[in-house]
């Protein structure tokens, strides 16, 4: 059977996505291991996963805008290379400081992958089959945030909490040898950087990034309210550089499109309301019911092996008819799933999360391949890789944002740092706490319910995006 060479070329992407996504929260069920192994308290530790996120949120447009300048295939194949040595290194971290260090390089390679992925399957794949490519993808990223929880607590279990890492290396390897060989450099931009505002960009979000992430740790502090103000007012800032630079480095003509700024919305709420069910369901079978962290991620299992079959199914679909339907529909199946997730209690047989979870992985596979391949869609040709950037940091803004709600929701009515452990799988609670961090969580769900429903209705009113039949190079040539 002849395969076409674009097809090769989704080996690393799939590849490269997954691994990023996997690891911005693989050491979630991780952490009550790593913190005994390296003797260090849970508090640091939580920096681990706080670290590639904040990291995750800050550098994704500026990737992509690279891209765009120099070659997507440089960008992505060096953040391969990136990701696979600071796994590697993590993998040898003596102690916990290295570890959160390298957790920053490992996301910096991480972030160059996931910034131009959807660029490159755009300068390979003419637009009335990008959506088939993306379901593809969507293996990746759909699957990956949450499967990561899963792998990481199968993993630390079964081999140790270093194979957590090690395993991106030889994945890694191989993945790099097939992006050199099979991936084009695509269509480059003859611009400038644009430096104050990459450098007002960088400040802005790093200051909301770490203000919530610091907020996650501490509750509400002068600290951190000073530096979301910051982080704010260096956002008005830097708008009000890049409408008064040729070179800016947000493409402010996208938004001048209604398809496009509202698919950005609702990947953005999609990632902010349905990530934090993960995290809510992860504290109430762990810190209500007593399940530990393995058997708790087998229960999740199912829905998203089904949604990485499914995905380039309806990616498919999406090409024929539109991303609108697919997409929207994915988000009233979240809906559902969250709703039923709301009528758990104390005695709910665990097993019904099982079904919970198909529905909501159904839901996203659905969402996922659709909703980007109409972002792309609607982008000119010489910002594919902007547009590519700002839709990943837009949903990496909603992951990190998905944490902070899932922790702050769920634990007014008990201590913060209770919560941490409940949440790391090293706690549990019992007796009137544990009926107060339930009514929480229903409250957390609730939240999440409101932000994917106000996602659907962008979903739902974004209009049909264009889908021509031209054809990008190489998208006929065939290899045996």
């Amino acid at each position: 059977m002849a395969l076409r060479k674009e097809d090769l070329i989704l080996i690393p992407l799939v590849a490269g996505v997954m691994m990023g996504a996997i690891d911005s929260t693989i050491v979630v069920l991780a952490l009550p291991t790593i913190s005994d192994d390296l003797k260090a308290p849970l508090s640091l530790s939580i920096w681990i996963i706080l670290a590639y996120l904040l990291v995750a949120a800050v550098s994704t447009t500026q990737f992509g805008r690279l891209g765009d300048m120099i070659s997507r295939k440089t960008i992505f194949n060096s953040g391969m290379a990136i990701f696979t040595l600071g796994s590697f290194l993590c993998g040898v971290s003596s102690n916990i400081d290295f570890l959160i260090a390298f957790r920053f390089v490992q996301a910096a390679g991480g972030s160059m992958m996931q910034a131009n992925s959807g660029s490159i399957i755009a300068d390979n794949f003419p637009p009335n089959l990008r959506g088939r490519a993306y379901g593809y993808t969507s293996v990746g990223w759909n699957s990956g945030a949450t499967l990561g929880i899963v792998l990481g607590g199968i993993i630390t279990t079964l081999i140790g909490w270093r194979y957590i890492f090690y395993i991106n290396v030889p994945v890694g390897i191989i993945s790099l040898y097939f992006a050199i060989k099979y991936i084009i450099p695509g269509s480059k931009k003859n611009v400038k950087l644009d430096v104050p505002g990459v450098v007002t960009l960088t400040a802005a979000l790093s200051s909301i990034a770490y203000a919530a992430t610091d907020f996650t740790s501490h509750g509400l502090e002068t600290t951190n309210e000073t530096l979301l103000s910051i982080g704010f007012l260096l956002l008005v800032v830097f708008i009000f550089l890049e409408r008064t630079n040729k070179n800016a480095l947000l493409p402010f003509h996208l938004f001048q499109n209604r398809v496009f700024n509202f698919s950005i919305a609702a990947s953005f709420l999609q990632s902010l309301g349905y990530l934090a069910v993960t995290f809510i369901v992860i504290m109430y079978l762990q810190g209500l019911r007593g399940l530990t962290p393995l058997d708790s991620s087998l229960l999740l299992v199912p829905g998203y092996v089904l949604g990485g079959f499914t995905g380039p199914i309806f990616g498919k679909l999406s090409d024929r008819i539109g991303a609108r339907t697919p997409a929207t529909l994915g988000m009233f199946l979240m809906m559902i799933a969250v709703l039923l997730y709301m009528t758990f209690n104390l005695k709910t047989p665990v097993y019904y999360v099982i079904p919970v979870s198909i529905i909501s992985g159904l839901g996203s596979s659905m969402f996922f391949p659709a909703n980007n391949s109409a972002v792309m869609a609607s982008s000119p040709a010489g910002s594919y890789g902007a547009a590519s950037g700002l839709l990943r940091t837009m949903a990496n803004i909603g992951m990190l944002g998905s944490f902070v709600l899932a922790i702050t929701v769920s634990t007014i009515a008990i201590p913060r740092y209770v919560a941490f452990e409940v949440f790391a799988g090293v706690g549990r609670l019992v007796g009137g706490l544990s009926a107060s961090f339930l009514t929480g969580i229903h409250t957390a769900l609730e939240v999440s319910f409101a932000i994917i429903a106000v996602g659907m209705l962008f979903s739902f009113v974004r209009g049909k995006e264009n889908r021509s039949t031209s054809t990008p190079p190489r998208a006929t040539e065939t290899t045996k």
